[in-house]
């Protein structure tokens, strides 16, 4: 990795210290957060504190079909994805994937921004991401490839691509975090830097 001078560890690889949510899906074991499939599916883990504006990076392993989203800019209640923003973390190769819209691949900002697709590794190895965000840029690098770069209200003005409300693209600072399908993903080298 590139020069990590100014980054926190948000993960500090031993327990949940510093994190709110469900603990009963998402735990830490072996320096991994992990999605436990036999604890309550689904849930959301968010980071204690609020960030604004931020250089994030994680390492993250699929499993086949997972899918799973970073929330930023979210409050704890509410559907993160409108309240706040979620970028998606998801396996595109699943068949049952196969009508997904454009802006609900991996990378995208959903509803809002399509991220480009091509650059995942295969199920079950390790990528790395950093989400880079400027209210109201925001640029994803997955494995070193920019993916998605957009301002999500100029992306918004018009309507967004669901047709739906996204009152959290307003929001300029909130809670990040892991929101959860019940699927099994595994986090690792979680860590920010703020702007």
């Amino acid at each position: 990795m590139e020069n990590e001078k100014g980054f926190t560890q948000l993960y500090n690889g031993k327990n949940l210290d510093g994190w709110v949510g469900n603990k009963e899906s998402y735990r830490s074991e072996n320096g991994l957060i992990i999605i436990d499939p036999k604890g309550k599916g689904g849930g959301n883990l968010y980071t204690e504190k609020e960030y604004r504006d931020f250089v994030l990076r994680f390492e993250f392993q699929l499993t086949p079909g997972a899918n799973n989203g970073l929330g930023i800019h979210a409050p704890l209640e509410g559907d993160a994805a409108y309240v706040g923003k979620e970028i998606q973390i998801l396996d595109n190769t699943a068949s049952k994937y196969k009508g997904l819209k454009e802006y609900q691949f991996h990378g995208s900002v959903y509803g809002v921004i399509p991220a480009k697709k091509g650059f995942l590794k295969p199920v079950g190895e390790w990528n790395q991401q950093e989400v880079i965000v400027q209210h109201p840029k925001i640029t994803v690098i997955l494995n070193g490839t920019v993916i998605l770069e957009g301002d999500y209200l100029e992306a918004s003005k018009n309507g967004t691509l669901d047709g739906q409300d996204h009152p959290g693209l307003k929001r300029d600072r909130g809670h990040i975090g892991f929101l959860g399908h019940g699927d099994v993903v595994h986090f690792k080298n979680i860590r920010i830097k703020e702007l």
